[in-house]
């Protein structure tokens, strides 16, 4: 008996899925780094638990992962290079991100240096004030990417393996995508909740 991973007719719609999905999730990863309202951290974590349930699982999340991280550098650098280029940008920026984060981010970049943006694309709501540090502290572009590199991985590798552990808590795509979405949603927002309820300094 021929698995149904391997039929003709799996692989020809698992091709169709790689053709759209990929450059779609390419695409709202990028437009989520620029308008940080679209939640890609899900959007990344769904497409790994799919990627766990593809007929070539480590091929099809080799892509995702190069898809995502490679939209999340882009995003980054473009709003930045936005950022050093008209005070428009800048004024958008600076809604974004409370006074006190930005003078924190200040001081961690001061201190830290590039490390800090890593760092800032794992925490919740992190990456913006960083970003507006650096732009305030007229960071080269080039220094900025050099940074911004090792966190689009770090972030990406992050939520792919909660859309990993998705997929692999259940038998079917549909549901390890609903857990991976959940679980990336609490990834996000349990941090902000807990330091809201203490009382702590984010």
């Amino acid at each position: 008996m021929v698995p149904l991973a391997a039929t003709p007719g799996v692989v020809a719609q698992e091709g169709t899925e790689q053709a759209i999905g990929l450059p779609s999730l390419f695409l709202l990863v990028l437009v989520g780094s620029l308008i940080p309202v679209v939640p890609t951290g899900a959007l990344v974590s769904s497409a790994a638990a799919v990627a766990f349930h593809h007929s070539d699982p480590v091929v099809f999340s080799a892509l995702v992962f190069a898809a995502a991280s490679l939209a999340a550098f882009s995003g980054d650098v473009l709003l930045y290079a936005l950022g050093r280029g008209g005070s428009r940008w800048l004024g958008r920026l600076r809604e974004q991100a409370a006074p006190g984060a930005v003078r924190r981010a200040q001081r961690q970049l001061a201190e830290r240096g590039t490390m800090v943006l890593v760092v800032s694309r794992l925490v919740p709501a992190g990456r913006i004030p960083v970003m507006l540090a650096a732009l305030l502290a007229r960071m080269p572009l080039a220094a900025y990417m050099r940074g911004c590199l090792p966190a689009a991985l770090a972030w990406t590798a992050t939520y792919q393996l909660i859309g990993t552990l998705g997929g692999a808590l259940f038998p079917h795509a549909w549901q390890g995508v609903l857990a991976a979405v959940v679980l990336a949603l609490l990834f996000a927002v349990t941090p902000p909740l807990w330091r809201r309820a203490t009382g702590a300094r984010p």
